[in-house]
């Protein structure tokens, strides 16, 4: 057996928790508020993990619900996109067929 010390674990911070449960969130039920609320609060645990200076955790969960949240966000203006292409390429098309 070694006898070395055993480290404390920092504390892990609540806001990178909730950044990552509202990211997983965000692409299952809440798709706007939850990418919303995963960015949000995904930068203000990193502020605060980094204003901690080792002495509070979980930049790992911030940097899931950021990459989670952005994700979804960059998924939901590329479907609206495609469904505005979509939608007035279908009308211009009923349109020149009407003439």
């Amino acid at each position: 057996m070694s006898s070395q010390p055993v480290q404390p674990v920092a504390p892990t911070s609540p806001l990178a928790v909730a950044s990552l449960v509202l990211g997983v969130l965000a692409w299952v039920a809440l798709p706007v508020l939850g990418a919303l609320g995963a960015v949000v609060c995904g930068h203000l645990a990193r502020r605060d993990i980094r204003a901690a200076r080792g002495t509070l955790g979980g930049d790992g969960l911030a940097i899931g619900g950021l990459v989670l949240g952005y994700a979804h966000l960059v998924v939901l203006v590329l479907g609206v996109i495609l469904a505005i292409l979509f939608f007035g390429g279908l009308a211009a098309l009923i349109a020149f067929a009407a003439h």
